[in-house]
């Protein structure tokens, strides 16, 4: 099997990836834009050859990389970024070179455009808030009169919390159209909810493989545009209506061995014309692990290899991992360098020295959603991490 890794370098933890593809036989090849001898040494050892290009926006100098793989060593039967960045052009290069194992251009909007995923969502039964496209202040108005404020505008089709603003009154929506609008937005009723996500990896059926409920109780938007400290747990364990929503939501969509995030709201309160308090309001998709070095706090949840079960599933299409194993609440904390906080480094690790399982600091790229140095924890009830979370988050 040859599986061609668009980006493997990036982020680092992605040579986890190739390792277990590699150990389960596959042939890995990967094309990156850092070059051989600055990617780190596990993404050396593992993969079986790797073509640097300065830019992977160059879809020319794409297409002589993905055909010299071809010449070299044959079909390709599986290309993957496992990044959202870069989903269209894999889309596109899968079409190409005929690859069948993914998605195509056509499939793009389903998966891309944020007012398209709800039609889906629907068919899949999750409810979803109301919208419209942005195009006239006054149309924009009626949709206020509609659904009352706040509003929440972000691009169609974009990728993370940038350029997504809260709209608390008729001022600022008027401000927001007289600003300089390069991009279709979406504009949706605010909610007030606790955001979570359905995250795993499904077979070729679309049947979920493994599957984790994330916790974010600070909106990224706001850890972004307030610069708030970042915190949110994985947990294996969930209520049963919210699995099967998740199992209906990979079905409906048309997902197909691969990794996926899949937002939802968690209503704090009833709104009219949405739902009561605790009903699951569907966000959007994500065709991709979640972001940072969270696989490997998906890791340290289900007390598995999410790495290896992602490999087992493209080379076997199951799991040979051992999924009965006890499950655990995996906190992740992370704090920003320009804040003074109580507890040092080794504070941190003196107290929590046999719950900590890993320690690191987020690359430039994602610091502004993630922040700067974080720490991932293990532990058996939720209460314990919380505490674990306030211990190193106070100032």
């Amino acid at each position: 099997m040859n599986f061609v890794f668009i980006s493997p370098n990036f982020p680092t933890i992605y040579s986890k990836f190739v390792r277990a593809l590699k150990e389960n036989g596959a042939n890995v090849l990967g094309i990156g834009d850092t070059p051989y001898f600055d990617t780190n040494e596990e993404l050396r050892n593992y993969i079986t050859e790797y073509y640097y290009l300065p830019s992977l926006s160059n879809k020319e100098e794409m297409r002589k990389a993905l055909q010299y793989f071809s010449d070299k060593y044959g079909h390709i039967d599986f290309l993957e970024s496992n990044n959202e960045y870069w989903l269209e052009q894999d889309a596109y290069f899968r079409e190409i070179f005929r690859i069948d194992t993914g998605f195509y251009p056509k499939d793009m909007e389903k998966i891309k455009y944020k007012s398209k995923m709800k039609e889906y969502f629907q068919k899949a039964g999750a409810k979803t808030a109301r919208y419209i496209l942005v195009s006239s202040l006054e149309k924009s108005l009626e949709f206020a009169k509609e659904v009352g404020y706040p509003l929440f505008v972000k691009p169609d089709n974009g990728v993370g919390a940038a350029h997504s603003y809260k709209i608390s009154n008729e001022e600022e929506l008027r401000n927001f159209h007289n600003s300089n609008l390069e991009t279709t937005y979406i504009m949706e009723e605010y909610i007030d909810g606790e955001l979570m996500s359905f995250d795993g990896i499904c077979d070729i059926d679309g049947n979920v493989v493994i599957c984790i409920n994330e916790h974010f109780p600070t909106p990224i938007a706001e850890v972004v545009n307030e610069n708030k400290d970042v915190y949110y747990y994985a947990d294996a364990s969930m209520p049963e209506s919210f699995r099967k929503l998740g199992e209906s939501v990979v079905k409906t969509f048309g997902i197909s061995k691969r990794c996926f995030h899949i937002e939802f709201f968690k209503l704090k309160k009833a709104k009219k014309g949405l739902g009561k308090a605790g009903d699951i309001i569907a966000l959007e998709t994500n065709m991709r692990s979640p972001g940072g070095n969270t696989p490997d706090l998906l890791c340290m949840a289900i007390n598995a290899n999410y790495y290896k079960i992602y490999a087992d599933v493209i080379c076997f299409n199951q799991s040979k991992e051992d999924l009965n194993r006890e499950k655990y609440i995996a906190m992740s904390v992370a704090r920003h360098n320009n804040k003074q906080y109580t507890h040092s480094k080794e504070d941190i690790m003196n107290k929590y020295h046999e719950n900590i399982k890993e320690v690191g600091v987020y690359p430039k790229g994602i610091r502004e959603a993630m922040g700067d140095d974080f720490y991932f924890a293990t532990f058996k009830d939720l209460k314990s991490a919380n505490e674990f979370k306030d211990f190193v988050l106070k100032q």
